[in-house]
């Protein structure tokens, strides 16, 4: 299967203006039958995921990053909606509390790396450290220019050690989160979601695009690559990601443990 989405090369200066949020051209021409798509994705995920526990050997980690409103957390349901959750593991990482704040800034996130045959989701990751911290004038150029550098060298470690990784920018336009804010203000079900904090992350629109700039051109690397998805679309965000992982873990050519001597012929009573 042909990946779909946009890989930042390493060593590329990235510009997210040049990519188009409004990208759905994954899609095709039968919003329908991007649907049933997405649909066989799930099922092909589902077999894939449970091959990778049953192996035992591989691990898989993927890293959700965005802006407000792009749908890190839809991404996850739609995507694994088939999956077992026994398998997968997902870590939201909130403001670091004083015990992670008297240790380095990768030392809460390590615990929480997947383990052989199992699938870690990041939902907001060791990212935040180098965009937040920046926007905010938390950390200098210097430091963050660092955390670049470890965050590279504590991927290559994980990578060196079986896991797989996969980055995601889920890339939705300021036009596009101003719609979707508005839903959840307007829409009783939706509104215990939004918060005052939002429209302050907002106004930093643009020292946010600056940031992510940065990371992506300092962190995409052969081993643990950046993919810019364009996702003011929902159902093209969903079949653009869904696609690279399939395409991630059918790389891995897992086959399952043979089984014990004498199963085939057990007599069960």
């Amino acid at each position: 299967m042909k990946p779909a989405g946009t890989r930042v090369k390493p060593d590329t200066k990235v510009r997210l203006s040049k990519w188009d949020p409004d990208d759905t051209g994954i899609l095709g021409k039968e919003k329908n039958g991007a649907r049933a798509r997405l649909v066989e994705h799930g099922t092909r995920l589902e077999t894939l995921q449970e091959l990778l526990y049953a192996e035992g050997k591989h691990k898989l980690l993927i890293v959700l990053q965005a802006m407000d409103t792009a749908g890190k957390d839809s991404t996850i349901r739609h995507v694994f909606r088939g999956v077992d959750p026994l398998g997968v593991r997902v870590t939201c990482f909130k403001a670091p509390t004083p015990r992670e704040l008297s240790r380095d800034f990768l030392w809460r996130v390590h615990q929480h790396v997947p383990g052989a045959g199992e699938i870690g989701i990041f939902n907001r990751s060791h990212y935040e450290d180098v965009l937040i911290t920046r926007v905010n004038g938390w950390t200098d150029a210097a430091e963050c220019k660092r955390r670049y550098r470890q965050i590279n060298d504590f991927e290559r470690m994980l990578t060196e050690t079986g896991t797989t990784i996969l980055k995601f920018y889920l890339h939705i336009s300021k036009d596009e989160q101003k719609k979707r804010l508005e839903a959840r203000r307007d829409t009783p079900e939706k509104q215990w979601k939004f918060l005052p904090d939002d429209l302050v992350v907002r106004e930093q629109w643009d020292d946010y695009m600056k940031a992510y700039e940065a990371a992506l051109s300092a962190t995409s690397t052969a081993h643990a690559p950046w993919h810019v998805i364009p996702a003011n679309s929902k159902l093209a965000r969903n079949l653009m990601v869904s696609s690279l992982l399939i395409a991630a873990l059918e790389k891995l050519k897992m086959r399952y443990p043979r089984p014990a001597n004498g199963v085939a012929g057990t007599l069960i009573v």
